[in-house]
């Protein structure tokens, strides 16, 4: 029997041209707990909806144990599927909602009954077999969906966030009854979420996407403790993530201070970004220890632990979180262990893009056309266009902007904001700034013709 239940290999997806999910490549193990995570829009339900049937991709296959599912229709598939909104029928009792798949597969009453009071069991429901289903919480609707899908023995049981519509304190109580099932019964699980803390609680392995592609996958430790990039370990819990220079082998700078780290083989003076999480970073009396100091701007108690943010001494700001609160306004000192320090390779220097030359002292990319120093170059050809991150400007004013886009992804690195902005052209463009924009704001988007450096390009894609 093959250890994987599930293989997904290069799925892709688009609706009306827009990508939804970018040549995906995962396995599940049989009695996995798997969780899709990932903001909304990240592609995660489309491909559960794949794997149930309801969807069909664009290209690519998806097996259970082996076979093809690729044409099989949603109810000749050994999986069942929990939604988010309960589904559940309300004309009919909690009893016969949970009977009824096994009714439609002509299984004998006595068996029917037999499993349909395991479930209930299972999921705590014993005493409420002949309740009106509109009489019940939104707690105990969701195990009735849970139970009327295993109920049928699926060797896969998938689940659309199904735990989105209850209130926080259920959340968490049905958290704890989802992963005793899972033990219970032995089989595959494959979740939804958008909830980090919901998927660091249930999860075996955690498959985390964003803009329809897979950024990285592993247990809920190696996840938060060792983030592939900014995007993971910003969407994970609490991060600080900051610009850093790799000085050598298992040394670091970064907050414009050296540190010592345990990571390798990223060679020397190399940029890069640093992770490291509000909780690893140290107070101390010592003078000896201390590798930098700060000053504590702000000290809120949340309920375990005091947040507070501090300003180093180099004009960073960080956050720390601690069981003991420091007044705000004190100087302290601090330190990081080299462990608790995250070296990610920086994935992208500059906005590079493809582009042509359309005239004297004008250059076409992101849609538009953008003026800047042509000398050398001749109308017609085909250059690579590169723009340092701090060089975009973002306009309020629109209407006076090259052009437009929207703000969709915000990180603070310390001392500046690394933007993500969709550009109406689809495309993407990076932008570092000291101006506070929100996500989703609707912005302009300026660019100095000096700031515009173009490398002509050949047909085969070499650069000159």
């Amino acid at each position: 029997m093959t250890e994987h239940i599930i293989d997904i290999k290069h799925l892709s997806k688009s609706f009306s041209g827009k990508q939804v999910l970018s040549d995906i490549n995962l396995y599940i193990r049989r009695g996995e707990f798997v969780t899709l995570l990932g903001p909304s829009g990240c592609g995660k339900t489309t491909m559960l909806r794949m794997i149930a049937g309801f969807l069909n991709p664009d290209e690519g296959d998806i097996t259970l144990e082996g076979n093809s599912l690729i044409g099989v229709p949603p109810h000749e598939r050994p999986l069942n599927t929990v939604f988010q909104r309960y589904a559940l029928f309300p004309h009919l009792d909690v009893y016969d909602n949970i009977a009824f798949g096994l009714k439609l597969q002509k299984i004998p009453s006595e068996e029917i009954d037999k499993r349909v009071r395991k479930v209930l069991k299972l999921v705590s429901m014993s005493d409420y077999e002949d309740r009106d289903v509109d009489t019940l919480s939104g707690g105990q609707q969701q195990r009735i969906a849970i139970a009327r899908a295993i109920v049928n023995r699926p060797k896969v049981l998938l689940l659309d966030e199904p735990l989105a519509a209850l209130d926080l304190k259920m959340r968490k109580d049905m958290q704890i009854e989802l992963k005793e099932m899972h033990r219970q019964l032995g089989i595959t699980f494959i979740y939804v979420t958008h909830d980090q803390e919901e998927a660091l609680t249930l999860s075996d392995t955690i498959v985390v996407m964003n803009d329809g592609r897979i950024q990285q996958i592993g247990t809920p430790m190696d996840i938060y403790n060792e983030p592939v990039n900014a995007f993971v370990a910003d969407f994970i819990g609490e991060s600080n993530i900051l610009a850093g220079q790799m000085v050598r082998d298992r040394r670091v700078a970064f907050i414009q201070h050296e540190f010592d780290c345990v990571d390798e083989g990223f060679g020397e003076d190399v940029p890069v970004d640093v992770v490291v999480r509000p909780e690893d970073i140290y107070f101390t009396t010592d003078p000896a220890k201390c590798q930098f100091k700060a000053k504590v701007n702000s000290c809120t108690f949340k309920g375990v632990h005091y947040e507070m943010f501090v300003d180093t001494d180099t004009g960073y700001e960080l956050m720390i979180q601690d069981y003991d609160p420091y007044p705000v306004g004190s100087e302290v000192m601090l330190y990081i262990d080299p462990d608790d320090i995250q070296v990610m390779k920086k994935e992208r220097m500059a906005n590079v893009y493809e582009g042509e030359v359309t005239g004297e002292g004008k250059v076409e990319f992101l849609g538009t056309e953008f003026e800047c120093p042509t000398d050398g170059f001749s109308s017609g050809d085909k250059v690579r266009v590169t723009v340092r991150f701090e060089k975009v400007d973002l306009l309020d004013h629109v209407e006076e902007a090259a052009t437009t886009g929207h703000v969709e992804f915000i990180l603070y690195m310390g001392n500046h904001y690394h933007l993500t902005v969709r550009t109406k052209s689809g495309e993407k463009i990076w932008v570092d700034t000291n101006d506070v924009w929100d996500k989703n704001d609707y912005v302009g988007i300026n660019i100095l013709p000096e700031d515009i450096l173009l490398e002509k390009v050949e047909e085969d894609g070499q650069e000159v």
